[in-house]
């Protein structure tokens, strides 16, 4: 049996398809995900290289660090090449909580600004092909979709590699509905999709008018229901729950082509 298999490792189940798992699971170390199999990244991480080839590192805080969902959504577009996966010491940035309903079913991560926050995150990174769908998965390419791709500069945000090389700045998706604050404005984190959807459920009538009172009824009444999500999405912003991240700045309008036509636009990497 081949150890480095997703199945094997725990790893193969995607929060699309499971979404009160959501984020799903996180690999334990930096690895490269090749097709089924993840297989660690042991000894210097080959920087260069990636550069050299033209891939885009990319900040991932929720399921985009799933590797059952990065399989998901290459499979989806027949994208076989690699995707390296490495674990970074990231700060200046926090996991906070979108301030949209998914038709995944779940209320799904985006980062905000928190200069004084150190935490443990993945750095994906993308060559053309693979940076188009994960834009297309988040909705750069649309006018009015979820998310926006910014270049988030260092030392704003420091992304510190294995081996302590630090990086010039990293993609980052962005929420253009803004994120959910704590109720004094500041923006809250992601506790968990099971925990999230409790409290938010508890906290608001009209969200559980609209999607029941349990975490698994607001899932089945939510996925792949267009007119549900975006009545949900508006209902956070009615109740005054939605705060900026603070990174909106960052985001600018780029050229992203359809997955597959590898015209998405990289910054310098320096």
């Amino acid at each position: 049996m081949d150890g480095f298999t997703l199945n094997a490792l725990g790893l193969a189940e995607a929060p699309r398809d499971h979404p009160l798992r959501y984020p799903g699971a996180w690999p334990a170390d930096s690895a490269l995900l090749d097709g089924d199999r993840l297989v660690p990244l042991a000894g210097p991480l080959p920087l260069d290289r990636w550069r050299r080839e033209d891939r885009a590192p990319v900040l991932a805080v929720g399921s985009n660090a799933s590797p059952g969902q990065l399989r998901h959504k290459m499979a989806e577009f027949a994208i076989t090449s690699p995707v390296p996966m490495v674990k970074a010491r990231v700060t200046g940035v926090d996991v906070g909580v979108s301030a949209h309903v998914s038709r995944m079913g779940y209320v799904s991560a985006s980062p905000f600004e928190a200069p004084y926050s150190v935490r443990e995150l993945f750095v994906i990174w993308l060559d053309a092909e693979q940076l188009a769908v994960i834009d297309a998965s988040e909705g750069v390419p649309l006018p009015h979709g979820n998310y926006g791709r910014a270049w988030l500069p260092a030392p704003e945000v420091r992304v510190e590699l294995p081996g302590g090389v630090t990086l010039p700045g990293v993609h980052s998706y962005v929420n253009r509905h803004g994120v959910l604050h704590d109720g004094t404005g500041t923006p809250r984190t992601h506790p968990g999709q099971r925990e999230l959807l409790t409290e938010l459920l508890v906290g608001s009538a009209r969200l559980r008018k609209l999607f029941g009172v349990t975490p698994e009824e607001f899932v089945a009444r939510a996925r792949a229901d267009r007119h549900l999500c975006e009545t949900g999405t508006r209902l956070f912003a009615d109740e005054k729950r939605v705060t900026e991240s603070g990174l909106e700045r960052y985001v600018r309008v780029q050229q992203t082509g359809s997955p597959g036509t590898g015209s998405s636009l990289f910054p310098p990497l320096m």
